[in-house]
């Protein structure tokens, strides 16, 4: 007999969940809470947020398998994968020893900072940030040609995210930080719709954060208009005017098992903004100059998380399916750049370097074993970020890492495509949990056996497949 534990913040996650195993070929009892008298000898599976399951009873098992039976879908230490300043150092030891690695193009330039207070900034720039203070002093003062991006290390959903083009707005925005309530809902509504994307309720408190990482803004984004994406079963799309391009970012969904095992889902979402692209721009007198936020800012145009756009009523019309673009004509960020359109071979070039950026990821969170320790009895899904970058000069596309994340907000994906969801987590069943559950019973899964690298099954794409740890059983 199995007991699947399955508690989520969210009815979304329970439902998808619940319905994900009831179709499995073995009969489970879900429960919303771990019974503390429950029967020590029956199979768990613990399908839950990470913080309402048992870590203790996960590590006991994977220590000493004649232990009750657990499989859990959280690695209690993973670090090195979702915390954005534990990720940037994952990759800075790796891309040292792997010179030669795909993470050497893919990882956008990345300073990790902590401090409580805006004026620690002052040390920091002959210290931790002084090439990133090189690089902004050599910047025109009249024009910002390069921008950087501000994210704190352990906020999720576009939270903190800010833009700057010079030491002076940083220190602004870090001021801004300094106050809890510097983004109350009295000043958001003094602001009113002025206030077009800057924060919109997104300021936190640096003092209960600290991590922070700061990362090169990438000035050359794959723009596309999504309206132009044909999509299977709807009219055809009408067709954009030349030069109004959106920039999206890239949510690839994967599943690792066990220690460890890693699969991609093919079926890679694209997360456009709201707003057509242009590049950024800061008004030297605007709404924002007596807020601390450096001038204003509308960031529209250039955050895509899903998660930032719950007051537009059109979130579906703003997420595609990366295969739904081809097709669609490319929008250099230079009006001059070559007319285009995304062939098939391009996502799939775009699909085969999300695979071989994930693999390595993975592998250079291994290296960490301090902040990752796979375990046998275990399975998790990530939801990888990623921007395509396009070189109008050589017609190159490149795929960049932005972050890794525990947990995704599965739900923005819109109900258009809530299917993908629905088949991406039945495959994680059929992948990551009847084995576990078949092998408790002694009966050999043949699907598993001659599963290769590279291959698919159950709509999943096998991309590494190493021994860190022994079995569970």
């Amino acid at each position: 007999m199995t007991t699947a534990l399955v508690s989520w913040p969210s009815e979304y996650m329970v439902q998808l969940v619940t319905n994900t195993l009831l179709k499995l070929p073995k009969k489970v009892t879900i429960v919303s809470k771990l019974p503390l008298d429950d029967n020590a000898t029956t199979t768990l599976l613990q399908w839950s947020t990470y913080d309402d399951m048992s870590h203790i009873l996960t590590l006991e098992y994977s220590q000493k398998p004649s232990s009750r039976p657990v499989l859990s879908s959280s690695y209690t230490i993973r670090k090195a994968l979702i915390r954005k300043h534990f990720l940037h150092r994952t990759f800075v030891n790796y891309v040292a020893k792997h010179p030669d690695s795909i993470l050497v193009k893919a990882v956008p330039r990345t300073w990790s900072i902590e401090l409580a207070f805006a004026d620690e900034l002052d040390e920091l720039w002959s210290d931790e940030l002084w090439e990133l203070g090189q690089k902004l002093d050599e910047s025109p003062q009249s024009t910002a040609v390069n921008w950087w991006i501000l994210k704190p290390g352990m906020a999720d959903r576009g939270m903190g995210i800010r833009l700057f083009h010079d030491k002076a707005s940083l220190t602004k925005i870090f001021e801004s930080f300094e106050d809890p309530d510097s983004d109350g809902e009295d000043e958001r509504e003094e602001r009113g719709s002025e206030d077009t994307g800057d924060s919109d309720n997104t300021g936190v408190a640096m003092s209960q954060l600290r991590h922070f990482v700061i990362q090169e803004y990438l000035p050359n984004p794959l723009l596309v208009d999504p309206s132009e994406a044909k999509i299977s079963g709807a009219p055809e799309a009408p067709q954009a005017p030349t030069g109004v391009g959106r920039k999206f970012h890239l949510r690839a969904y994967c599943a690792a098992s066990g220690a460890l095992k890693l699969y991609l889902c093919p079926r890679i979402l694209a997360l456009f903004a709201p707003s057509p692209y242009s590049v950024p721009i800061v008004c030297e007198t605007g709404p924002d100059d007596d807020e601390g936020r450096g001038g204003h800012i509308d960031l529209t145009p250039h955050l895509t998380n899903t998660s930032l756009q719950r007051d537009n009523v059109d979130i579906d019309g703003n997420v595609r399916l990366l295969d739904e673009l081809i097709g669609c004509q490319v929008y250099p960020s230079s009006p001059d750049g070559p007319k285009r359109h995304l062939a098939p071979e391009d996502i799939s070039n775009i699909v085969n370097q999300v695979a071989e950026i994930l693999t390595e990821t993975f592998q250079a969170a291994l290296a960490m074993s301090v902040h990752f320790q796979p375990l046998p009895n275990v399975f998790e899904i990530f939801g990888a970020d990623l921007l395509v970058t396009y070189n109008n000069q050589d017609d190159s596309l490149q795929v960049h890492i932005l972050e890794m994340n525990a947990e995704p907000a599965i739900e923005l994906t819109g109900k258009r495509l809530q299917w993908i969801l629905d088949d991406f987590f039945q495959g994680v069943a059929n992948v990551c949990v009847r084995p576990f559950l078949f092998h408790l019973d002694a009966i050999e899964d043949a699907d598993e056996t001659d599963w290769t690298v590279g291959e698919t099954r159950y709509g999943l794409r096998k991309c590494l497949d190493v021994r860190v740890r022994g079995p569970a059983v």
